[in-house]
């Protein structure tokens, strides 16, 4: 195994004593509108990496609420589920440069309060993974948390 970059981000949020599962946590992310900028981003990098072959996100898997299952095996996006369970569901998608995973998970504390986590692991499977990182890592985390204040707002409604 290669290099390995791993980070964490949680939100708590109150949803009034209504109870969440994680298929909802899921869908927020996947069917939820990003912010313009980092559309833009995933607009550039995906002009950039098709130029090396690396999978794009261009058209690819069910992006509609009525193809999305979140069974294991699934395409969503460029992603695939790899696993789903009471709380958590694990997405992510191996490529040439590097393989990775994404992990949301559910913590209820109590009805009406919970906190979701997101945990993305990335394996470099080669010097153009490392590569391809450098420029990415700065924006990650912002996208990350970003993403997750969205879902947050999305399950809040």
């Amino acid at each position: 195994m290669g290099y390995v970059h791993i980070d964490s981000h949680a939100v708590t949020i109150n949803t009034s004593g209504k109870t969440i599962s994680v298929e909802e946590v899921a869908k927020a992310f996947f069917l939820m509108e990003p912010p313009g900028w980092i559309s833009m981003l995933f607009k550039i990098r995906n002009r950039i990496v098709g130029v090396f072959g690396l999978k794009t996100t261009d058209g690819d898997g069910a992006k509609q609420p009525s193809e999305f299952k979140l069974e294991v095996g699934q395409k969503i996006g460029f992603s695939k589920v790899y696993s789903k369970s009471a709380n958590e569901v694990i997405f992510g998608e191996d490529d040439k440069h590097l393989n990775f995973r994404v992990s949301l998970f559910l913590d209820q504390q109590s009805p009406g309060e919970n906190n979701i986590v997101i945990s993305t692991a990335v394996q470099f499977n080669n010097w153009l993974g490392r590569l391809y990182f450098l420029p990415v890592r700065p924006f990650h985390a912002l996208i990350v948390k970003s993403m997750l204040r969205g879902v947050a707002k999305e399950i809040s409604k």
